[in-house]
């Protein structure tokens, strides 16, 4: 359901092979890359399944992206056709494709699923009337033709450090992953499930729409979130599952309206992060009327690896990102590639059937990340406890040694969120002449009288060992995130010129 428009099952068949067969016409082949730069919708839906139903990758695109990034995306892939929209947010996603002057040879195909087409894009429903001469059968055929390990997709990473990956998976460890992912999280038929997160990441894409199609749940696609907008839908659509980052949640308990309408029918949420407030986790279980809460662990390079359990409590779905799931091998090492020791920070390792396949055309980078025995090596730091559970401390690259002691941003910020007008916290390191660097604190308050900097510091002293202790604090109305809800820190970086000791 997508707005008031109602589609059944059998309709969304009907429409998926209707694009299938334009995208044939059109001169897409088996393996050929296809562009999805579009918001949740029920289009973005219909465009990249008829993409996979005729044979091609789907290629989502960042829908924060400028137009230099999406080109980048695009000339990566060599993108046969782009579906988009004009109209989103006041944005005109082509136009500002077109304005990045990056040249495209590999795309013959601009075509705008909402809003205006110009400048020689193709209104969808022209495009779909290019198809009417494919049969049945020749669509039928490309579908016949997919084998298990051909791609399916390529999710490239956000980027917050360095020029994006193309994340290269396979339909059948896409089917894999994701099925696993529903019998986690208890996915039901008949399931009236909302999805907010966006469809051009996996958490949205796959975690969504893939899963509500096999389990058979009907999807209730959000393009932006909106609080009041949020109760709305979940009353008048009696939403039973509402998945989504942390302050996703926060939001909805700190929304003024919230006791004004029934959401009752709420029954399951699905979270994750590194740093989640354990007030927060039992915030939404007494005043939210989920059953189930459930946080995990996953990149687009594997999907979901680690995942709580249903009779977890607070402190473990807080503080932790769950055990290991059946499948997978999940490992801390040090820099020898010895396992670290229980409570012991080292990098998070994994290797499983639903591992990518590699970067897309990158067998450098594929290689710095995939090594001999087949480990993936995420690039982030975690500790295991005596019973299994994984706890993520932060990235490789964030870690900052405060006089000759390792300090681990996620840690440091979970122990801030515990303050009781922290709202919100990230943590870089800055230098220091005698030290050599000392952390530096981003913090987003809740409303009431001023705080100042020193007393968040004094009050930090008092609850974490000194060297974790920030030794500058910066208020926020926000931090910067990108579309997932990660904090983009080089933006925290970019601010800190002239900042620490010297």
């Amino acid at each position: 359901m997508c707005g008031e428009r109602r589609v059944t099952y059998d309709a969304l068949a009907a429409m998926v092979t209707d694009a299938a067969r334009a995208l044939i016409a059109a001169g897409v082949e088996p393996g050929d890359r296809v562009a999805v730069w579009a918001p949740n919708s029920l289009e973005w839906i219909v465009a990249a399944l008829g993409i996979t139903t005729a044979g091609g990758v789907l290629v989502p695109v960042n829908t924060r992206f400028k137009g230099t990034e999406a080109a980048y995306v695009l000339a990566r892939s060599n993108a046969r056709v782009l579906f988009s929209v004009t109209g989103f947010l006041d944005t005109d996603y082509p136009a500002l494709l077109a304005s990045s002057g990056v040249p495209l040879p590999s795309l013959a195909h601009t075509v705008i699923l909402a809003g205006d087409a110009d400048n020689g894009a193709v209104a969808y429903d022209d495009f779909v009337s290019g198809g009417r001469s494919v049969s049945d059968a020749a669509v039928d055929a490309r579908v016949a033709a997919i084998k298990p390990d051909d791609p399916s997709d390529v999710v490239f990473t956000s980027g917050t450090t360095g020029s994006p990956k193309g994340v290269v998976m396979t339909h059948a460890q896409t089917l894999r992953a994701y099925l696993d992912w529903c019998d986690w999280a208890d996915l039901r038929t008949g399931d009236r499930y909302l999805i907010v997160n966006p469809f051009f990441h996996i958490f949205g894409y796959k975690a969504g729409c893939l899963a509500s199609l096999m389990r058979g749940a009907t999807i209730f696609p959000l393009a932006v979130f909106d609080p009041e907008v949020v109760c709305e839908i979940v009353e008048r659509e009696a939403i039973t599952v509402l998945p989504g980052a942390p302050t996703l949640y926060q939001s909805l308990l700190d929304h003024p309206g919230r006791g004004a309408h029934d959401i009752s029918s709420l029954r399951l949420a699905v979270t994750g992060a590194a740093d989640i407030p354990v007030e927060l986790i039992r915030r939404v279980r007494q005043e939210l009327p989920f059953e189930r809460i459930l946080t995990g662990y996953g990149l687009t390079e594997a999907g979901t690896v680690t995942g709580s359990r249903p009779d977890d409590n607070f402190e473990h779905i807080a503080a932790t990102v769950g055990v290991p799931w059946p499948g997978f091998e999940v490992r801390t090492v040090i820099e020898s590639g010895a396992d670290a020791a229980i409570g012991e920070p080292g990098e998070v390792v994994v290797r499983g059937e639903t591992v990518m396949r590699g970067y897309l055309d990158d067998a450098e980078a594929t290689a710095a990340s995939i090594d001999a025995g087949g480990w993936l090596h995420t690039g982030d730091l975690g500790t295991f406890d005596a019973d299994g559970y994984l706890r993520i401390v932060g990235r490789i690259k964030d870690m900052f040694i405060v006089g000759g002691f390792n300090a681990y941003p996620a840690e440091i910020e979970n122990l801030l969120l515990r303050h009781p007008r922290i709202a919100q916290a990230a943590v870089i390191g800055v230098p220091d002449a005698r030290l050599g660097e000392v952390g530096m604190a981003f913090v987003v308050l809740t409303p009431g009288a001023p705080v100042e900097a020193a007393g968040i510091v004094e009050w930090a002293r008092k609850e974490m060992a000194n060297f974790k202790v920030p030794r500058f604090v910066e208020f926020l109305d926000v931090l910067p995130v990108n579309a997932t809800g990660k904090v983009v820190k080089d933006e925290l970086r970019a601010r800190t010129a002239g900042k620490g000791a010297t």
